[in-house]
């Protein structure tokens, strides 16, 4: 099993980053994931800004050649890890930058004429881990489970992926935010993963 690691926050010092370490430790003593890759879009210095024009073109885009690397990437992984905060009730802007030009129209997907499209990344399975200040409840009762139903439904479905795992930490900023804790589900989790 193949893992690749989108982690997407400014700071190495940041919750976040602890989370993605405990995904990396955890997959290294899985003896099915024989390898892991990391992303770091904002180390990498990804431009999440779309660019149409004369000579770019949005029906090219799955063949752009600056996005290549990210293709490849993404059809070498078997599961695909994304490590975000939410702000404002949904992932960073850089994530949805990397997200509008990655799973693009026949490269993630393929348009049928009908209602639905073809997925094109069927057989892979993604985990979303995500921080927030306030409480976790507050995503599903106030903002009637949008997080969820934007990265299920209306993305990971919508190309195919039907594996989607959600791990939802809040009240990170708390010193009663049960860190080590959390931390450590994270761990056991990517320890015992089997597909």
């Amino acid at each position: 099993m193949k893992t690749l690691v989108i982690y997407t926050h400014p700071n190495h010092q940041s919750l976040s980053y602890a989370f993605m370490q405990k995904v990396i430790e955890g997959s290294s003593e899985n003896p099915l994931i024989e390898e892991v890759k990391v992303l770091d879009l904002y180390e990498e210095g990804f431009n999440p800004i779309l660019v149409f024009n004369k000579t770019k073109r949005r029906r090219d885009m799955h063949t752009d050649p600056e996005l290549a690397k990210y293709r490849e990437q993404i059809m070498w992984a078997d599961t695909i890890v994304f490590v975000y905060p939410i702000w404002w009730g949904r992932p960073p802007a850089m994530l949805m930058g990397y997200i509008d030009q990655m799973f693009s129209s026949n490269f993630a997907y393929k348009d049928k004429g009908g209602l639905l499209p073809e997925g094109l990344l069927k057989g892979k399975s993604v985990v979303c881990i995500s921080t927030m200040k306030g409480p976790t409840f507050y995503l599903l009762y106030w903002l009637y489970n949008a997080h969820k139903v934007l990265m299920r439904k209306a993305l990971f479905n919508y190309v195919g992926i039907k594996k989607v795992k959600f791990f939802e930490f809040g009240n990170m900023e708390s010193p009663k935010g049960k860190h080590a804790e959390k931390l450590n589900k994270i761990y056991r989790y990517f320890k015992m993963i089997n597909a």
